[in-house]
C-alpha cells in the first residue's frame, strides 16, 4: 500500500477489480512507448534510429493520412455552421461545393434541427430511415427503422448489448480467438465469462464449426450459461472474410443452442477476395427456406463509420440492428441506450452519409467515386506489399489478405530470442514487437493481445500507413533480429 493511500478515498486496491482485470492491448504499453518516441521526434531528437513513428497498432485511418471523403466533410461543415447556406453562390462558385451537398445538408438540418441538440435516444428518425433503406438494398430483404439504434461507433453498441446479455458472473459469450480485445475487456469489466473458440489459421482464419461446438460443450459442462456468440466478419485481427457457408453454419448452430448472434460487420466494405455476406441477409434467406427452425434466432449486427473507405473514427458514428429479439428485452435495450441520452449527432449524420452516398448522375458522384476507389486500391496495394514482404521473411507465415485492414502473421522465433524475452519478463511476441518499435519506429501489437493458440506467436499490423517504405524497415529489422538470436 502506498504511503499516501490513506489521504484519498481511492487507491489501486479498492477500485473496481474488474476494471483492473480488463486488458486492451491495441493501446497498451507499446503504444505508450511509441507516443513517447513521437514526442521526442517532434522536439527534434536526433538520437533515435528513425525519423517517423508508424502507428500500425490501431485501425485509425486518418491518423495515417487516409484523406476524408470530400462530400462527407462538405456536408458536415454546413451542418456545423448552417449560416454558410445563405451564401450559396460562394459555396458553389468559389469553394467547389456541389448542389447535392447543399441539398443534403438542408435535408439533414430539417431532420435533426441542430447538431448541437440531443436527438431521440435510438437516433434521429430520418437517419434511421436511410440506414434501413441501405440494409434493404444490401440484403434484398426489408429492414424496419425501429429495429435500428444509432450508436457512438460500433464499440458503444457492443457495450450496450453485452450489458443486457451479461446477467451474472456465470454468463458466457463465445468469442473468436484471435479477437479484437474490446470483447474480452468488456466481458472482464462486466465480470462475465469469455468462452474462447479458435479460428482455423490453416484455412485463412475461417470459422471452424467443430471448434465452436467443442468450446460451447466444454463451457456448458463447466456450468457456464452460454448466451451469445460473437463473429467478426471481415475479421479483426485476422483479415479473414467468411464464405456464405460459414455464416450459415454459425446461424444454424445459434438456432439449435438458442444463442444471440453478435455480428461485428464494421469492415464490410474492406473485402479484397470474394464478397461480403451479411448475417442478416443469410438469416433472412434461411428463414425463407425453413421458417420454423430459424423463427426465433436473435441477431444483432453492427456497423460503423470508423473503418472502410470512410475512416472517420473520431466522429464516433455507428449503428446496430436488432432481429428476432423479445419485445420486452428490446424495451430494456431502449432504456439502456437512453441512459447515455443519444449518440453524437454529427456522428449520426455521418452514418447517414455513409449509407446514402452520392449516386451515379449526381454532381458529387465523380469525385466521391474517384476518392473511394483510390482509398480501396491503395489499401489493397499496401496489403499485398506487406504480404509479399512477409513471404520473404525467414520464419514468418502469413495468410493471403482477404479483407479488413490487418494482417496477422505467425512468427517463428529462434530459441535464443525466446530466452532473451523470458529474461525481460515478456512473451516472445511482445519482446519482438518492442525490439521492432525501438529499431524502426513501427508499432504493431503482439498476438498475445488478441489471444492465440498455445505455442504460437503472431503480431497484428494494419496496412493503413501511406507508401511502402516502412515495409522495407520491417524486413531489414527482421533479418537483423534473426541473425542476432541465431
Amino acid at each position: 500500500m502506498s504511503s499516501t493511500s490513506h489521504l484519498r478515498s481511492l487507491n489501486i486496491n479498492n477500485i473496481n477489480p474488474h476494471v483492473k482485470e480488463a486488458k486492451y492491448a491495441v493501446r497498451g504499453e507499446l503504444a505508450v512507448r511509441s507516443e513517447e518516441y513521437r514526442a521526442k521526434l517532434a522536439k527534434g531528437n536526433a538520437g533515435l534510429p528513425f525519423e517517423k513513428i508508424i502507428s500500425a497498432n490501431i485501425g485509425n485511418p486518418q491518423q495515417l493520412d487516409q484523406k476524408p471523403i470530400t462530400f462527407f466533410r462538405q456536408v458536415l461543415s454546413l451542418l456545423e455552421y448552417p449560416p454558410l447556406l445563405e451564401h450559396e453562390d460562394v459555396l458553389l462558385n468559389q469553394l467547389g461545393y456541389k448542389s447535392d451537398v447543399l441539398e443534403r445538408a438542408r435535408w439533414l438540418l430539417k431532420t435533426i434541427g441542430s447538431v448541437g441538440a440531443y436527438s431521440a435516444s435510438p437516433g434521429a428518425v430520418g437517419i434511421k430511415d436511410s440506414v434501413a433503406r441501405f440494409i434493404e438494398e444490401r440484403d434484398g430483404h426489408p429492414s424496419d427503422p425501429k429495429d435500428i439504434y444509432l450508436s457512438a461507433g460500433a464499440s458503444s453498441g457492443v457495450n450496450t448489448l453485452l450489458h443486457v446479455i451479461c446477467s451474472s458472473p456465470n454468463t458466457g459469450v463465445l468469442v473468436p480467438i484471435p479477437q479484437y480485445p474490446l470483447y474480452t475487456a468488456s466481458l472482464a469489466v462486466l465480470d462475465a465469462k469469455c468462452v474462447p473458440y479458435y479460428l482455423d489459421e490453416s484455412k485463412g482464419w475461417g470459422t471452424d464449426l467443430e471448434a465452436i461446438k467443442t468450446a460451447y460443450k466444454k463451457a456448458v459442462a463447466e456450468g457456464t450459461d452460454v448466451r451469445a456468440i460473437v463473429i467478426i466478419n471481415p475479421g479483426n485481427p485476422t483479415g479473414a472474410s467468411l464464405a456464405e457457408e460459414d455464416v450459415k453454419a454459425v446461424i444454424e448452430f445459434a438456432a439449435q443452442e438458442k444463442l444471440v448472434v453478435m455480428a461485428d460487420e464494421v469492415y464490410q466494405t474492406n473485402v479484397f477476395i470474394g464478397k461480403f455476406h451479411s448475417f442478416k441477409g443469410v438469416l433472412r434467406n434461411l428463414q425463407k427456406e425453413d421458417p420454423e427452425k430459424y423463427k426465433y434466432v436473435e441477431l444483432a449486427s453492427l456497423h460503423s463509420v470508423s473503418k472502410g473507405m470512410v475512416g472517420e473514427c473520431g466522429h464516433r458514428g455507428g449503428y446496430f440492428e436488432l432481429v428476432g429479439f423479445d419485445p420486452e428485452v428490446v424495451e430494456q435495450i431502449y432504456k439502456f441506450v437512453s441512459i447515455s441520452l443519444c449518440a453524437p449527432v454529427i456522428g449520426q449524420c455521418l452514418v447517414e452519409l455513409m449509407v446514402n452516398p452520392p449516386k451515379e448522375g449526381q454532381p458529387s458522384y465523380p469525385l466521391y467515386k474517384q476518392e473511394w476507389d483510390g482509398i480501396f486500391s491503395g489499401l489493397k496495394k499496401r496489403a499485398t506489399a506487406l504480404y509479399e514482404a512477409f513471404q520473404e521473411m525467414e520464419g514468418v507465415e502469413c495468410q493471403v489478405p482477404q479483407g479488413s485492414m490487418y494482417l496477422f502473421p505467425t512468427i517463428n522465433l529462434p530459441a535464443k530470442a525466446v530466452e532473451a524475452a523470458k529474461k525481460e519478463g515478456r512473451s516472445p511476441d511482445e519482446f519482438y514487437a518492442f525490439r521492432l518499435l525501438d529499431a524502426t519506429g513501427v508499432c504493431v501489437v503482439p498476438g498475445a493481445g488478441f489471444g492465440q493458440k498455445e505455442n504460437t506467436l503472431h503480431f497484428r499490423t494494419t496496412f493503413l500507413a501511406p507508401g511502402t517504405e516502412w515495409v522495407g524497415r520491417i524486413t531489414k529489422f527482421h533479418k537483423d533480429f534473426m541473425e542476432e538470436f541465431r
